[in-house]
């Protein structure tokens, strides 16, 4: 574990609840922010609530040293952002190829803020899970623009800021893999149960890897993740699933 304080971005969902995992496991002091920007799956908010209890209640992931969550309220993000994520409107491909679930500089957004927060925490390490592999095609996910991202927050801020991406080049089965080195199964069942991933917000029907409606680009990619991770054995190392 190293000195450094860590600001994860965290959502409530898989990705960010494994990172929140693997900045604990790493780092000094963890603090942890979310955003509210009228997202269609709001429900994810109650679920960041659900995980956090469930972390500190578990037997496997350590807390002691996780500091405060903040809540950030970006409605007008949502306002703005005409997408399928802010919109009951149907999920497509739009003409410019990206899905119409894309909000435009979300992430932009999250990690500029999440900079002001840092500064004043003095924390220099901000934790995000973005990955460009199993994913949509968000151009904000990927690490180019994160890296874009690291060095104008450090310049605006004069000081040494890191975005750390650990699920970056991974798949969402090497995602499960993850959380089954940090935190054995606990940790996977915690993510199961208590994460949310589904673009509809729909919680009414458990799978195998969790709530959701099955059908939704998230849920398709999650329940591949899941369906891999099992045919491989359940590894606890990502690189077994190579």
């Amino acid at each position: 574990m190293t000195s450094q304080n860590a600001l994860v971005l965290f959502s409530g969902g898989q990705d960010s609840t494994v990172c929140l995992a693997w900045a604990l496991a790493r780092y000094n002091r963890v603090t942890t922010v979310g955003f509210d920007y009228a997202q269609r799956h709001s429900v994810e908010l109650n679920c960041r609530q659900n995980v956090l209890e469930a972390f500190r209640k578990s037997s496997v992931v350590r807390t002691d040293h996780l500091g405060d969550d903040v809540m950030l309220d970006l409605s007008i993000l949502g306002q703005i952002a005409e997408t399928s994520l802010t919109r009951d409107a149907e999920i497509r491909m739009t003409e410019d190829g990206l899905p119409s679930t894309f909000v435009p500089a979300r992430n932009l957004i999250f990690f500029s803020l999440s900079g002001t927060i840092a500064y004043r925490q003095a924390a220099n390490i901000l934790v995000g899970g973005m990955c460009e592999t199993d994913y949509s095609g968000y151009p904000d996910c990927r690490r180019a623009t994160l890296d874009a991202q690291e060095q104008t927050l450090s310049l605006g801020l004069d000081r040494d800021i890191v975005i750390e991406t650990p699920l970056m080049h991974k798949t969402k089965a090497d995602t499960f893999a993850l959380a089954k080195s940090l935190g054995g199964e606990e940790l996977v069942e915690i993510v199961v149960e208590h994460t949310h991933t589904c673009y509809l917000g729909d919680r009414s029907t458990r799978h195998d890897w969790g709530y959701g409606c099955g059908t939704c680009p998230a849920c398709e990619l999650r329940a591949k993740g899941w369906n891999d991770w099992q045919e491989a054995g359940c590894p606890k190392d990502p690189t077994g699933l190579a």
